[in-house]
């Protein structure tokens, strides 16, 4: 017979109405107590309206030496949270029996539903991927599909945060160069001008209300804000923005519309505010795969230079397949034309990024590329050449989520960044570092 883990004779002795034979279990019965029995105490304890007990003797046993056991402890923990309307807590005893057993596909289901209370339907739709890689029965494999279909976002409320320390060689994405070549002579370019290295603070985060209007359509007003600081006040970069969103499903199609402003400060002065209206798409191409496509405009005033005003289109199209039970990827291929008074600022780009991540036991790693292009209109007055930029990047990191508290985790990146360019001053590479935290789940 196993014998119990330590912690478990406390969790007993919480449980101080259970049936007299197991209130009267002296100290060496304890001991020998097995974890079947102990599953079967705390079923009684939840059943009889006593669920801290349950839970008491569920989180004791997610340390018994038995990896069986702890499995089967932390899914009844977390189906336990889940009934108890602590989903969030549910959500990451679910991820961290993932951690262990990526194959258990009940317990990913169970996650996608938890996330999906929680309002996470990106993150519910990803955990159905992952399922339907890893292998379902027929019969199951159809409920499924069944529940991605009918998946709706119902929080009526959210936020998020996000903080970080970020080392960064280049923290103005400008040129190490000395001088710049103009068609009037060599400029020689203030040290301010030229690529600045420093230890930045990174903060970001967001707040939205859900307002249903029927069973397919809901207001979502959405507000968001995001900043870096420096030592170097000049080179601090802020932005805020008020978004409101109109959300319309038809069968297994999912549709946003959302129209608002953003506006930005660089170095505590102003630099520019948008307004913006912008359509997205969601749809299912498999069990496995979801594509997704947004198509942005926008009305641009910059503070600074007036010769920069105009109007800016983007589009872009991706698709989310996941490989296995434990790993994924996406590829996203994107366009973007900008207009201005001045057509040297006027430029059309391009590019595509693709992202591969997978799950390591306690950690989610993660390798991302880009590469876009971009070629201005015309020639700017003070420079030789029309601006032609290539810019490739590509960054590595991980989320360890056997650190988690309270639901967030660390999480590393390392990125690096090459923009060739016919322009000088919007020549530059860069290599920056994130130390941060972000949810385990």
């Amino acid at each position: 017979m196993t014998r119990a883990a330590p912690g478990i004779a406390m969790a007993l002795a919480l449980c101080w109405s259970l049936p007299a034979a197991a209130q009267q279990a002296a100290p060496a019965e304890i001991k020998n107590v097995s974890p079947v029995q102990l599953f079967a105490l705390a079923e009684h304890a939840a059943a009889t309206h006593r669920p801290m007990d349950a839970e008491a003797i569920y989180r004791a046993l997610t340390q018994d030496p038995d990896p069986q056991t702890r499995a089967e402890a932390r899914f009844r923990l977390g189906m336990l949270l889940s009934t108890l309307g602590r989903n969030r807590e549910a959500a990451v005893e679910f991820r961290a029996l993932l951690d262990e057993k990526p194959d258990a596909q009940r317990v990913r289901l169970e996650l996608a539903r938890v996330l999906a209370t929680l309002g996470d339907e990106s993150g519910a739709r990803r955990e159905l991927r992952q399922a339907q890689a890893g292998g379902l029965p027929p019969e199951v494999s159809q409920i499924v599909s069944q529940f991605a279909d009918a998946l709706r976002s119902r929080k009526p409320f959210g936020a998020s945060l996000e903080l970080a320390l970020v080392p960064d060689s280049n923290i103005n994405r400008s040129t190490d160069a000395q001088t710049l070549d103009t068609i009037i002579a060599p400029l020689e370019l203030s040290r301010d001008a030229r690529a600045q290295s420093g230890i930045g603070a990174r903060a970001s985060g967001q707040a939205y209300l859900r307002v249903p209007l029927g069973a397919h359509l809901a207001i979502v007003p959405r507000v968001s804000g995001q900043g870096e600081f420096y030592r170097q006040s000049q080179f601090d970069d802020t932005s805020a923005s008020a978004l409101l969103g109109l959300e319309w499903t038809h069968g297994r199609e999912r549709f946003q519309f959302s129209g608002g402003g953003t506006y930005r400060w660089y170095g505590l002065k102003p630099y520019a505010r948008t307004a913006t209206a912008s359509v997205n798409w969601q749809h299912p191409l498999s069990r496995r795969a979801q594509l997704s496509a947004s198509v942005t405009a926008a009305d641009t005033f910059y503070h600074l230079n007036s010769l920069q005003d105009g109007a800016l289109f983007n589009a872009d199209i991706g698709v989310e397949r996941a490989f296995t039970a434990r790993s994924g990827g996406s590829i996203t291929l994107s366009g973007t034309r900008q207009t201005a008074r001045d057509p040297g600022y006027a430029n059309v780009a391009a590019g595509a990024s693709l992202l591969y991540y997978r799950e390591f036991g306690h950690t989610t790693g993660f390798v991302t590329a880009t590469v876009r292009g971009l070629e201005a209109d015309a020639r700017l007055f003070l420079y030789p050449e029309r601006r032609r930029d290539l810019l490739l990047g590509t960054s590595a990191g991980a989320t360890f989520r056997g650190l988690k508290v309270r639901g967030f985790a660390p999480l590393v990146r390392v990125s690096y960044e090459r923009n060739l360019s016919t322009v000088g001053i919007y020549d530059y590479r860069r290599v920056a570092a994130t130390f941060g935290v972000t949810r385990a789940f």
